[in-house]
């Protein structure tokens, strides 16, 4: 499996990790390059989100402050979040890597980071979903409002959408399930189900 391959290419190979992700970006861009520009425009441009939030694409924010933005989160919050390191130089990485969508949602009234997401794409068209809320802004339907905007990344440039989330981490099960329709692909060990995003543009279709 894709993801399976990814995970030991990464902790066990970063330097061929590293290129791969470099000739996969170089690739994801050749392809999507142009239609992810136009859709990049609509949802991140200037729009503001329900509630009172922007979105921010991290390649046009200080890699400082995304790194605090981990810093400050518990340590209970990476018990199930573990897509990457979070210090700066591999955060710089991420922000250099066309292929990695990554997106930051700000408290528009503050300007305080609430939250992180991510569709970590490959040329081949699948991505895979992944999301982080601040500590202080949980309970707020944060987690849900990033997955209906990355199913509005990804699908609007023809990816398809995958995740691999925990019944064990509640918050992060509903904010999935709740923002998409979905199946299951395979049920994981340590009560984790892998999941392929239904993509809802086509079903209203």
């Amino acid at each position: 499996m894709l993801y399976e391959i990814a995970h030991v290419l990464r902790d066990r190979m970063p330097w061929l990790w590293d290129l791969v992700n470099s000739l996969n970006a170089l690739l994801f861009q050749l392809r999507y390059g142009r239609r992810l520009r136009s859709v990049e425009a609509n949802v991140c441009g200037a729009r503001q989100m329900a509630g009172g939030y922007v979105v921010v694409p991290i390649r046009d924010m200080e890699t400082e402050r995304l790194a605090r933005f981990f810093a400050r989160q518990p340590e209970e919050a990476f018990r199930f979040f573990k897509p990457h390191r979070f210090d700066t130089k591999a955060i710089r990485k991420l922000q250099k890597n066309k292929a990695f969508l990554a997106y930051a949602l700000i408290d528009r009234d503050n300007g305080r980071m609430a939250g992180y997401c991510f569709n970590r794409s490959f040329f081949h068209g699948k991505g895979f979903r992944g999301r982080m809320v601040d500590i202080e802004y949980r309970g707020r339907g944060l987690g849900t409002m990033m997955n209906r905007m990355l199913n509005e990344v990804g699908f609007g440039i023809g990816l398809r959408l995958f995740e691999t989330v925990s019944k064990d981490n509640v918050a992060s099960y509903r904010s999935a399930v709740s923002a998409s329709h979905f199946k299951v692909v395979e049920t994981l060990p340590h009560n984790e189900l892998f999941l392929e995003i239904i993509n809802d543009m086509k079903l209203d279709n």
